[in-house]
């Protein structure tokens, strides 16, 4: 299939990698295990065991009219346990890499049929000026962007992170979360050509 680059001619890209059908259920399943791997899961409360204290019974069984109590440390009572305490946990979930790729590919795929993705020869700043960054990218009606380029520079990056709802990264820091979260997808061949081989 071909697709229009804005500042240079057509370029053939492979059917496989972004002419593939959406695979709604794929891709929900690549966004939940990415949104899941990034969460900390270091969250801990003491259970009744836990708690400093409480060895000793801390008032006879029978005769006091109070209610029988075996621990100063039971979750009833202030400074006590938690019921049913939160412990450290993993929530990474696997997802293999055929999957994961297929998901890339129905992600890019969906956003060449909505014309989301602007595929521009080269993408550089000749300084790190935020000025020329945002003039750039208004050129190409991308104010809210995704900007992958085959190689990140430093003025790239310096120049667009004071530029709200705009994020630069390179092919291998791409992922389905960034692919959908903005409005434009701005590429270099380049990367283009690394997701090409990479998705084929």
């Amino acid at each position: 299939m071909n697709l229009n680059v804005v500042d240079a001619d057509n370029l053939e890209v492979s059917d496989v990698a972004f002419g593939a059908e959406l695979n709604k259920p794929l891709v929900h399943q690549a966004v939940v295990a990415f949104l899941a791997g990034g969460r900390q899961g270091t969250k801990s409360q003491k259970t009744r065991s836990d708690v400093r204290g409480g060895g000793r019974k801390p008032f006879r069984q029978k005769g006091t009219g109070r209610a029988r109590a075996g621990s100063i440390r039971s979750p009833l009572w202030r400074g006590g346990g938690v019921t049913f305490a939160a412990s450290p946990r993993n929530h990474a979930q696997k997802l293999n890499k055929k999957m994961y790729r297929g998901a890339l590919r129905s992600i890019l795929s969906e956003l060449v049929r909505q014309e989301r993705l602007v595929v521009v020869s080269r993408f550089e700043i000749s300084a790190p000026r935020t000025r020329d960054m945002a003039a750039r990218l208004a050129e190409l009606e991308a104010t809210n962007a995704l900007v992958v380029s085959d190689t990140v520079d430093r003025n790239l990056y310096l120049s667009a992170r004071n530029i709200p709802l705009v994020d630069v990264r390179d092919v291998q820091a791409v992922d389905p979360v960034s692919l959908m979260a903005h409005d434009k997808v701005v590429m270099t061949v380049g990367a283009l050509k690394q997701f090409e081989e990479m998705l084929g």
